[in-house]
């Protein structure tokens, strides 16, 4: 996992492998951390996620719930065909703001 901060106060934070209970305590404890800045402008990059399960779903769903109160966003980005079914069978899709790249993702912007 690696986290990268831009120059608009905006971060990425990078998810690769699998996303669940032994790596989903590391992506709650990177994200509290990023949370906890004023108005969080989060990406997360699931690109290289192969797998995820029930905890690594609530890690991103708290997340985006502690972005948007704080009067930011968590925005995920690529999801593997994997990730996105699952996301979609979960109706978590219509929920959380999901965005074909990294680049559309931090700029809010759906792949034309």
């Amino acid at each position: 996992m690696s986290v990268v901060g831009n120059a608009d106060d905006s971060v990425v934070v990078t998810v690769r492998g699998n996303l669940d209970i032994d790596s989903g305590t590391t992506l709650i404890t990177t994200l509290n951390q990023v949370l906890d800045r004023p108005s969080p402008r989060i990406v997360v990059d699931l690109s290289g996620v192969e797998f995820c399960d029930s905890t690594g779903l609530s890690a991103l769903i708290v997340g985006h719930k502690r972005a948007s109160a704080g009067g930011g966003w968590l925005r995920l980005a690529a999801p593997g065909e994997f990730l996105g079914r699952l996301l979609d069978t979960v109706g978590l899709t219509p929920r959380l703001a999901i965005y074909p790249t990294v680049g559309d993702a931090l700029v809010g912007r759906d792949a034309d």
